[in-house]
């Protein structure tokens, strides 16, 4: 680069500058000029020329040197050791970030600490890999798949030769869990790694089953006989069925529990499943039918009692 440009004016400071006006000068500048952010034609030239004069102006016996004889006094374009040796050093005098590595302090900066730095032998403006964006997909899954587990086919890619790949999806999955699908997301650029794919679950619902957490719960219609009496149904279950007696005098919203036949998730969780009673009032009935429920009607016991419409009920 051209070696004449006066240093204070790179960096925008008075001559009489402190150190500390320096370096906030340097950050700010340094930021605005980086290739990895800086897309502009010359901003690797006017990186370098900030680089260029912060060192000089950060080092006290350089800064001594060329406030008395200017590029001379500091050695500019003597090859090697100097600025016109045609890269960056990544050692540096006065380093602002708290450490003498050119590349830790621009990791720091723009978020690169991981992976490879922006001065690690690359000629300026050459930008390094960079691991490409990650994908996101909703995928819906039946009620069936979530609960017990299963694997989804999906496809990615666009084009004329489409790809799927298998999904594993873990038993006892939540609506809205995420999956992450390493290296299936955009192409890295530069050499860099692919992103992920990342998979939002949405759960399918079910005729008869519905979850709470681990917990299974199915509605079943009783016949107020059924209710009174009590009774046996067979209720189906996730695998299999079960028996399940209905006791006397069950009402609706009655849970009746079967234990450990609910989710089980796959890391020792279990649920239950659970019988929701519900009972069902007849609405078509014969004349006979009729007849016989009035007859009824006044052994019944009033429901409400001892409820809110009960004259008893204090205020």
């Amino acid at each position: 680069m051209a070696g004449e440009k006066d240093y204070y004016q790179v960096l925008g400071v008075e001559r009489g500058a402190s150190a500390d006006a320096i370096r906030k000068a340097y950050r700010g500048l340094a930021r605005e000029y980086h290739p990895d952010v800086n897309k502009s034609a010359d901003a690797s030239t006017r990186f370098a020329e900030v680089q260029e004069a912060y060192d000089v102006l950060s080092d006290a016996e350089k800064r001594k040197a060329y406030d008395r004889f200017g590029h001379a006094g500091v050695g500019v374009g003597q090859g090697p050791g100097g600025f016109g040796g045609g890269g960056w050093s990544t050692q540096y005098s006065g380093d602002p970030f708290g450490g003498a590595d050119f590349t830790g302090a621009f990791e720091d900066l723009f978020g690169a600490r991981g992976g490879p730095g922006p001065f690690d032998g690359r000629a300026p403006g050459v930008m390094p890999p960079r691991r490409g964006s990650d994908l996101r997909h909703t995928l819906n899954v039946t009620f069936m798949t979530a609960a017990m587990g299963g694997t989804e086919t999906i496809p990615i890619g666009k084009g004329s030769k489409p790809q799927t790949i298998s999904v594993k999806i873990p038993p006892g999955i939540e609506p809205g869990a995420q999956l992450r699908i390493r290296g299936k997301g955009a192409a890295g650029v530069d050499g860099g790694p692919s992103g992920d794919l990342r998979l939002t679950v949405e759960v399918g619902r079910h005729p008869w089953f519905r979850r709470e957490g681990l917990d299974v719960l199915i509605n079943v219609p009783v016949t107020i006989a059924e209710a009174t009496f009590g009774t046996t149904v067979t209720l189906p279950l996730l695998k299999g069925s079960v028996d399940l007696k209905i006791p006397p005098g069950a009402a609706s919203g009655q849970k009746l529990r079967v234990k450990g036949k609910g989710v089980a998730d796959g890391k020792g969780g279990q649920g239950d499943f659970y019988a929701v009673v519900q009972v069902v009032a007849p609405t078509e009935l014969s004349d006979r039918g009729t007849q016989l429920l009035h007859e009824l009607e006044p052994e019944l016991q009033n429901p409400r009692d001892s409820g809110p419409w009960s004259g008893n009920a204090q205020p």
